[in-house]
């Protein structure tokens, strides 16, 4: 997880913020599949 996604989280952890911590879950599953995606479209390819 991005270091910044990180301390945002736990920003919106101190204050309670409920709506910010979903946007920012959101925010670490689209993060993570983007990844996922890419790294195995860059698998697939070297096969």
């Amino acid at each position: 997880m991005p270091q910044w996604l990180c301390h945002q989280l736990e920003k919106a952890f101190r204050k309670q913020d409920i709506r910010q911590i979903r946007l920012l879950n959101d925010c670490w599953f689209f993060y993570r599949t983007k990844i996922t995606d890419s790294k195995e479209s860059v698998h697939i390819s070297r096969q």
